[in-house]
């Protein structure tokens, strides 16, 4: 694990906490899912391509999916 991935990490995961709380908040599911989502994947993925890639369509989901 590098730099860049501990950074992009901190990122999403705090992005992630903001879904989280909004979606909880609001009793929304897709944004509380893909902000729950947004705080465990880069615990999993540790390339940093791969992460920002999945990063970026977990941010963008609640923003296409409106339920």
């Amino acid at each position: 694990m590098d730099e860049s991935s501990l950074v992009w990490g901190l990122v999403f995961g705090s992005v992630g906490l903001g879904y989280f709380m909004y979606g909880k908040k609001q009793k929304k599911m897709v944004p509380f899912l893909s902000g729950l989502g947004l705080m465990i994947v880069p615990y999993f993925i540790s390339g940093t391509l791969l992460l920002v890639t999945a990063g970026v369509v977990l941010l963008a989901l609640p923003y296409f999916i409106r339920i």
